[in-house]
Parts: C-alpha cells; structure tokens; sequence
C-alpha cells in the first residue's frame, strides 16, 4: 500500500505542472488510468479547464467507468458544466445506472442544466425504486420549474439545484 500512495503522490505532482500547462490530452488520457483517485481527479481538472469539447470525455467516463464514485464525479461534473450536450448523457445516467449514488445525482446535474429532455427524464425518474433517487428528481423538476417560470437571477436558480 506505501509503495501505490507514493506512486499517486508523484503522479499527483505532474498532475498539477500539466494542469499548470493546461494539457488537456494527458489528461483526458489519465480518464483510463487504473487507479480511481487519479480519474476522478482527472474527470474534475478537465471539467475546470471548461469548454463544451470535454463534454464527450466526461460523458464517456459517466458512462463505462466501472467505479461508482467517479461515475458520480462525472455526473456532479456535467451538472456543473451547464451545457445542454450534457442532457443526454445525464438522462441516460439516471434512468440506467446501476449505482443508486449515480442515478440520483444525475437527476440533481439534470435540474442544474435543465431542459425539456431533462423535464421528461426526471418525470420518469420519479418512479425509480429508490427513494433518494425520487426525492433528487423532485428536487431538479422544482428547480427547472423554478428557473423557467420565476426567476430572474440565473446563477441564483443553478445554485439551488444542488
């Protein structure tokens, strides 16, 4: 275990001078790496450099990462990312991912983003078995309501979804 804490550590040291370089392909390509740590980091380091083209990478990690912490890095991710490409791969997230945990903040980005899709996405997740999955639709679908009928401030309305 010493030994794999010092390797992410280096790791983590070239991590930042490539974030100081901003070099988007290394770390796209650390969204493959074995150890989770460094792909979430990844996942975060892509989504602050910003930019509607990282949405593809992020959206493939949502989608196939075999982790379930990262895949929920990728959906808080793309909520944050506000771009409406985010739609479809949050609705598929929330409708079909394995892990509780992802689905429901999946439904959370979607009411973040929010969009028709993302309206009939959350309306069918409002049958999910899950009971913090429900409750998180609930949430989106009042906050899409919220930025589409009274608000007037649109930072203030994303920040309240969650």
């Amino acid at each position: 275990m010493q030994a794999v804490t010092e390797d992410r550590l280096a790791l983590l040291a070239e991590m930042e001078s490539k974030y100081e370089q901003k070099d988007t392909e290394y770390f796209v390509s650390l969204l493959e790496h074995p150890d989770y740590v460094i792909r979430t980091r990844a996942t975060c380091i892509l989504v602050d450099f910003g930019g509607e083209d990282k949405v593809p990478y992020i959206a493939k990690v949502l989608k196939n990462d075999e982790n379930e912490l990262v895949r929920h890095e990728a959906a808080f991710s793309l909520g944050q990312m506000c771009y409406s490409s985010s739609v479809s791969p949050l609705a598929d997230a929330t409708l079909h991912d394995p892990s509780m945990f992802v689905r429901h903040e999946a439904a959370i980005a979607l009411g973040v983003v929010g969009n028709k899709e993302a309206k009939e996405t959350l309306q069918k997740a409002l049958n999910d078995p899950d009971k913090p999955v429900v409750e998180s639709a609930i949430v989106a679908l009042s906050n899409i309501e919220f930025m589409e009928k009274l608000s007037k401030n649109e930072k203030f309305a994303k920040l309240t979804g969650g």
